[in-house]
């Protein structure tokens, strides 16, 4: 089989230039139009709200847009994004199909999949929005595909992930860089390595980083998944774990319940090695002083998994030009740069920084912050969307009891 470690620069630009919609700047009402209907609207933003730092952000925003647009934003808070699916699901089961509960979404991968198979979003709308012309969608092509699934102007890009490590430089001062390094760091220092029980998204990331990284040809990885690829793409998953879960923190019999978990057990040298999927979360901890200055970031030398996460706007939303006006702001250089910040929240931007006029670039500095990654590596797509449950089943069944 031809190997397929990364998407060639032709691939990418290929994929980019079949999934890219049509711009939409001629299409609909003009803009000022949308923020005059938008003005008086109530924006009920579904989103994660387990971290401190994101719920403080997003109070800042809800304040900025109010006070810029007349639009009120209530940050609806979540455990878990598939719980505002089932909800804009139940409402188009009764034929609730205007005035639903849900104006706004934070969602990518399998959510987005599932809404967009069923006809649940709103769109497409998202390159027709003004601030979109500074989205980098050359450099991270993920901005136009989410899951190896075109978003096709249903979702806008609001930020980047990537499968990062980190550790203290005194205690692990020679990274591994590839699983088969990290099977023999967990063979070297057993009990002192793990990762997050999958459905934990990262621990699930782990899992699909060890899968591309596994398999040689990743062909089909990138379409729906079947019973036949999934036994044939998993094999060498698992015997990879059987591998290395004798090695693990508890002879991987259990596993952390979060990153946090994790994130804690290395502050207190329980771990030597977090896992995250945002690059600046070492930064971030070091900012707040929860980890030491001497932990640095690392990625996999041959590519992480990386992704983007969306704002999307269902299909029966109360306010959707009210929507609208808040996903704007929230791409804008303000809101972006503001995102970015190691002291804010630290969340990498989706934004093209030579595409903005040298003022609004300027708000996003140019000295990397203590524990960013140093040397950024390849964008290694996310599998579609579709595999998603299946490992975390097989996962379960194998190793869950």
């Amino acid at each position: 089989m031809k190997p397929t470690p990364l998407l060639s620069r032709r691939q990418t630009l290929a994929l980019i230039t079949a999934t890219a919609a049509t711009p939409l700047w001629a299409q609909g009402p003009a803009w000022a139009a949308i923020e005059a209907r938008a003005r008086g609207q109530k924006v009920f933003f579904n989103a994660w709200g387990g971290g401190d730092r994101t719920n403080a952000y997003l109070q800042w925003a809800a304040a900025e847009i109010n006070a810029r647009h007349g639009v009120q934003v209530e940050h609806v808070k979540l455990t878990d994004t598939a719980e505002a699916v089932k909800r804009v699901r139940s409402e188009k089961a009764a034929g609730k199909l205007a005035g639903g509960s849900v104006d706004a979404l934070w969602i990518n991968g399998e959510n987005f999949l599932t809404m967009k198979r069923e006809g649940l979003l709103f769109g497409p709308f998202a390159e027709s929005l003004p601030n979109f012309q500074y989205v980098d969608t050359v450099g991270k092509p993920t901005t136009r595909v989410d899951f190896s699934e075109p978003v096709e102007g249903l979702e806008a890009p609001w930020g980047m992930a990537q499968f990062t490590l980190y550790a203290d430089r005194k205690r692990v001062p020679v990274p591994p860089r590839s699983m088969a390094a990290l099977l023999d760091f967990a063979r070297a220092h057993p009990g002192r390595l793990s990762y997050p029980r999958p459905p934990a998204f990262v621990g699930t990331t782990f899992l699909k980083q060890a899968l591309v990284e596994l398999n040689t040809d990743r062909t089909a990885l990138y379409k729906p998944v079947t019973p036949e690829a999934l036994a044939a793409a998993s094999a060498p998953l698992w015997t990879y774990l059987d591998a290395l879960h004798p090695h693990l923190w508890r002879a991987g019999r259990q596993f952390p319940a979060s990153p946090a978990a994790i994130r804690q057990m290395v502050a207190d040298g329980e771990l030597m090695i977090a896992l995250s999927f945002n690059p600046n979360e070492a930064a971030n901890e070091i900012a707040a002083r929860r980890q030491a200055g001497t932990v640095y970031a690392w990625q996999m030398a041959g590519g992480a998994i990386g992704n983007t996460h969306f704002l999307a706007i269902p299909f029966n939303a109360s306010a959707k030009e009210g929507a609208q006006v808040f996903i704007n702001f929230m791409l804008s250089p303000l809101a972006q740069a503001r995102k970015a910040d190691i002291a804010i929240w630290g969340d990498p931007t989706v934004l093209a920084l030579d595409k903005l006029p040298a003022a609004e670039r300027a708000r996003f500095g140019s000295q990397p912050a203590p524990g960013q990654v140093e040397q950024t590596v390849p964008v290694i797509l996310e599998p579609h969307g579709s595999w998603v449950d299946p490992l975390e089943r097989e996962w379960l069944r194998r190793y869950g009891q």
